[in-house]
């Protein structure tokens, strides 16, 4: 009979011991909650008016700011002031938005009197005006006395404009807005006529009778109206900027790159330093 085999006799070597659970890893960064966004607050600037003024404005009492976005429909100001209201709330800062013929005393009034063509250029303007009184006393004043960002969409300088544009008197439309308050930024986006009237075209599929100044008779085309109006216009801001001093920036390129450009602006309105 066989022997077994030595290798047989032999039993398995033990295996070696389980190693420890590892010891839970430390929370990662990651899982850390975010830091809440800081709120850089607006810092108070003293306000003042472009003349006269309303009497009883306490203005060291204002503390919120007025910006305001200017430009001929179709320049995106209404879509640059949606983006910055977007940005400011998130932010923290409430918002409140002002801009023509959005007074409640005489809106719709002026809406007739714009359909019915039948007043004179300087009644036009004196309704414009009293539009934008109203909006000043009973909306911006309180808006900045309780700490609010104020976003004009348009203010005095597109009035006083399109009014030099009908040779109404340069010193008459100064006097009359002498009640504005100035604002803490002024910026102007700037787009030539033949750019203007293809977002129009593109965005309505038609162009505005008064934006096309057919009221002055330039030409019996809108078309070419429009074109001939808005080149007045813009020659009359470039003048109003000499004296208001407000800023103008190219409106011809991306939504994103132009609010990008507004957003470190009001950035600086709010660190308390001129926009």
């Amino acid at each position: 009979m066989k022997r077994p085999s030595r290798s047989a006799k032999t039993s398995a070597a033990p295996s070696a011991p389980a190693a420890p659970p590892a010891a839970p890893a430390p929370a990662s960064a990651a899982t850390t909650p975010a830091a809440p966004p800081q709120v850089l607050l607006p810092k108070p600037t003293l306000k003042r008016f472009y003349g006269h003024g309303i009497t009883g404005v306490d203005l060291e009492k204002l503390a919120g700011k007025l910006v305001v976005i200017e430009g001929a429909d179709g320049s995106g100001r209404s879509t640059q002031i949606a983006k910055l209201v977007d940005w400011l709330e998130v932010s923290g800062h409430a918002t409140v938005q002002v801009g023509l013929k959005r007074s409640t005393l005489v809106s719709e009034e002026l809406d007739q009197a714009q359909k019915g063509n039948i007043l004179s250029h300087t009644t036009m303007a004196l309704f414009y005006a009293t539009d934008f009184a109203d909006q000043l006393e009973n909306i911006i004043l309180p808006a900045l006395r309780a700490g609010f960002i104020v976003l004009a969409d348009r203010y005095i300088y597109t009035l006083m404009a399109r009014a030099l544009v009908r040779e109404l008197d340069e010193e008459w439309l100064r006097n009359l807005y002498g009640i504005a308050l100035v604002p803490d930024a002024v910026i102007y986006l700037n787009l030539s006529p033949e750019h203007l009237v293809q977002r129009n075209f593109a965005k309505t599929h038609s162009l505005d009778y008064w934006e096309s100044g057919m009221d002055l008779g330039l030409s019996r085309d809108l078309f070419d109206s429009f074109l001939k109006y808005q080149a007045l216009v813009a020659q009359r801001f470039n003048r109003l900027q000499a004296i208001y001093g407000f800023e103008i920036i190219t409106g011809n390129r991306s939504p994103e790159e132009i609010h990008a450009e507004l957003r470190q602006k009001v950035a600086v309105v709010l660190a308390g330093r001129p926009g």
